[in-house]
């Protein structure tokens, strides 16, 4: 099996109808990748199918999650925080062109890595921008004004809800990407996710496919406006979590 029918044929496992075109952007981005990853770390995992699988793939299981329908995306914004090399958000933005996407990184040398993915696939719509979510969550262009916001950051979920929930708008939801052993982080961060105006929804555990990993999104729901104290200063989310 080729890489073009390799993407295609996995892609295509999660009901994801993908073109010849978009084949050959995600083996750009890959080539991309691996060739940026000699002068740069982006990512541990560089050998082709593992690649694809492990960081595509994933990215892109988020459509096994109900409110992200694949059918009411036109228009939809998103921002991905602490995206890195661009999971998940680059593999959204090639899957789902008629999605408005907001790449934010804390290392600018990331992010012109991903201003160069952007312009060499030519896509539209989409931004990176370098920073921290700290402070990008209290301006007033960014705040509560994303319909989705996705995070693969590794940080726990009381972390995490305190960057990523004042991004989304009332309405909207937050979606966190997790290992398969998430119950006990859950009940942990239950009341931060109440005190940010989030109600965890829904939580979706799968295996990833054709891996052994374990894998669950937590889906948290913005049921009202954060208060305007949070996110706190820059490290203190991370180093005192909301209990």
């Amino acid at each position: 099996m080729d890489k073009i029918e390799f993407i295609r044929n996995h892609i295509e496992k999660l009901d994801i109808n993908i073109s010849e075109e978009q084949c050959c952007q995600f083996l750009k981005y890959y080539e991309m990748l691996v060739e940026k990853n000699k002068v740069m770390n982006l990512t541990a995992i560089t050998e082709y199918k593992e690649v694809i699988l492990k960081h595509f793939l994933d990215s892109l299981s988020i459509v096994k999650v109900g409110s992200f329908d694949q059918k009411k995306l036109k228009g939809k914004s998103v921002i991905d925080i602490g995206t890195g090399a661009g999971f998940p958000g680059i593999p959204l933005k090639i899957a789902f062109p008629e999605l408005k996407i907001t790449l934010l990184d804390s290392l600018n040398k990331r992010v012109n890595f991903l201003n160069e993915v952007i312009e060499m696939l030519g896509l539209k719509d989409v931004t990176a921008i370098h920073g921290r979510a700290e402070d990008y969550a209290k301006q007033k262009e960014h705040r509560e004004k994303y319909d989705f916001c996705v995070s693969r950051a590794v940080a726990n979920l009381s972390t995490l809800s305190e960057y990523c929930i004042p991004f989304v708008k009332e309405g909207g939801s937050f979606i966190s990407y997790k290992s398969g052993k998430i119950d006990e982080e859950l009940a942990q961060a239950e009341n931060a996710v109440k005190i940010l105006g989030g109600k965890v929804q829904d939580v979706v555990k799968f295996p990833l496919m054709d891996t052994d990993m374990d894998r669950s999104f937590v889906v948290i729901k913005k049921m009202k406006p954060t208060a305007k104290k949070y996110p706190r200063k820059a490290g203190l989310p991370a180093k005192e979590p909301l209990a």
